[in-house]
């Protein structure tokens, strides 16, 4: 049984035209398919990747967070290098 799923999407032409021609590149994804689908795990990764940076920036903000981070430091033993 596989584990693909059909489905159809409206894309531009100038996008089918791209993964065409990356399906045809050595070093690149073998078929159309595998073109999408690296496209939409590294766009996935990207925007994860910016909302986990988006938490750790506001958290590098917040009085309680930072307070909380200096006392396991200091439990650990090295409350001037962590965290940086």
């Amino acid at each position: 049984m596989s584990t693909k799923t059909k489905r159809t999407y409206n894309l531009s032409a100038k996008a089918v035209a791209h993964v065409k021609e990356l399906a045809g590149r050595i070093g690149s994804a073998s078929s159309q398919d595998g073109v999408v689908e690296l496209a939409i795990e590294r766009l996935y990764r990207d925007v994860r990747d910016q909302e986990e940076a988006a938490l750790w920036a506001r958290a590098a903000t917040d009085p309680e967070f930072r307070a909380e981070m200096q006392a396991i430091a200091i439990s650990y033993g090295d409350p001037e290098s962590w965290p940086s």
